[in-house]
């Protein structure tokens, strides 16, 4: 039997609930470990990050947008890590999130492989705008698959 429910303005069966994210409370959870984790180690790198936070790959690069979106976070020019500072990323996330928030405007629903393919940006660059985006209050989602990192976003 298949049971359907009204939710954020569709219909979607109670499986496809189930995978529903609040992507502002995870999102900003991340963040809060990446600034936590700057704020007591100081200039520490992706892999230190990761490692020092927990996070996946994709956890750590919607936490670098969210931050970016807050003007809280730096890379470093000679070896990539990061600290806590005045953002020097605004251009490339910026322009990136423009970029994502134009295909999901033009399609609606899109996975994080195919905004990938049609921004021609890698998947870490898509993570880090679709962070930016959603500290900006513009973007919503849901996990596709249970216990996987597959994501499908849309405006809000």
């Amino acid at each position: 039997m298949n049971h359907n429910v009204f939710n954020e303005g569709k219909y979607m069966t109670l499986n496809e609930v189930a995978f529903m994210v609040d992507f502002v409370d995870s999102f900003g959870k991340y963040a809060g470990k990446i600034w936590a984790a700057l704020n007591t180690n100081g200039s520490l790198t992706e892999n230190k990050l990761m490692e020092k936070t927990g996070l996946t790959e994709k956890e750590l690069y919607s936490a670098i947008g969210w931050l970016a979106k807050e003007n809280k976070i730096y890379k470093e020019t000679g070896d990539g890590s990061f600290s806590l500072g005045d953002t020097n990323l605004t251009t490339k996330i910026g322009n990136d999130a423009g970029i994502v928030w134009k295909i999901l405007d033009m399609w609606g629903e899109v996975d994080v492989e195919s905004i990938s393919r049609l921004a021609k940006i890698n998947e870490n660059d898509v993570f880090c705008a679709v962070g930016w985006l959603v500290r900006e209050g513009k973007l919503d989602g849901k996990t596709t698959e249970h216990n996987t990192n597959n994501f499908l976003f849309w405006l809000k």
